[in-house]
């Protein structure tokens, strides 16, 4: 198969649908934010990932949805540049989904999706309490991304510092370290498919 991106627009439609099963599996950003009102919202985002550790930093993509002008994420994030990445482990698969419904903007996702929520210890959105892990973010910019032909949605890439993080103490291994296989992550794929990791294997790096 060949995809040309530069011809007319019928030639591209298969595009998002190739992309995304290519480009996968990826991690989910259910990611918790809060109005200047005070109005909490909480949404998952597929393209979502780690940017660095040193600092530690986070992203994900809001793409512009078809009922309105920007997601309610992002139109918070311009009001209160702060939010929650919640990692989403199996337990908690449905009530995520439960949270990607479209609804009306001041609409409580965590009660739509009866999530318990609980405070942040910095900044203001709350986070999933049954989350395995959670990391507190403060944005660091928003980018635009513009549509590549007239009439297509465009998109916007937040970037979040890491100013704390949570993590359930069972999930920690015999070294210290937080044992990603026990906490069970889901991950997106294309369509409707998502996954779980299978039994780790660790690669040393060579040394020459």
């Amino acid at each position: 198969m060949y995809l040309d991106l530069t011809a007319p627009d019928p030639e591209r439609a298969p595009l998002a649908p190739l992309f995304n099963a290519i480009v996968a599996p990826r991690p989910i950003g259910w990611i918790s934010s809060v109005s200047a009102g005070g109005a909490v919202n909480l949404a998952p985002f597929s393209y979502f990932n780690g940017l660095s550790s040193a600092p530690p930093m986070l992203m994900f993509a809001c793409n512009q949805p078809e009922d309105r002008a920007e997601k309610d994420t992002l139109a918070n994030l311009r009001e209160v540049p702060e939010f929650v990445f919640n990692l989403v482990s199996m337990p908690q698969v449905q009530a995520m989904n439960e949270t990607s419904a479209t609804l009306a903007r001041g609409v409580d996702e965590f009660a739509h999706a009866g999530l318990a929520a609980v405070a942040s210890s910095i900044v203001r959105p709350p986070r999933v309490a049954d989350a395995p892990a959670a990391m507190e973010c403060r944005v660091v910019r928003i980018v635009d991304l513009p549509p590549q032909a007239p009439g297509e949605r465009s998109s916007h890439v937040v970037i979040g510092r890491v100013v704390a993080i949570h993590a359930l103490d069972g999930l920690f291994d015999a070294r210290g370290r937080f044992d990603t296989f026990a906490a069970q992550p889901v991950l997106r794929l294309g369509g409707m498919k998502y996954a779980t990791i299978a039994e780790p294997f660790e690669l040393a790096r060579p040394k020459a």
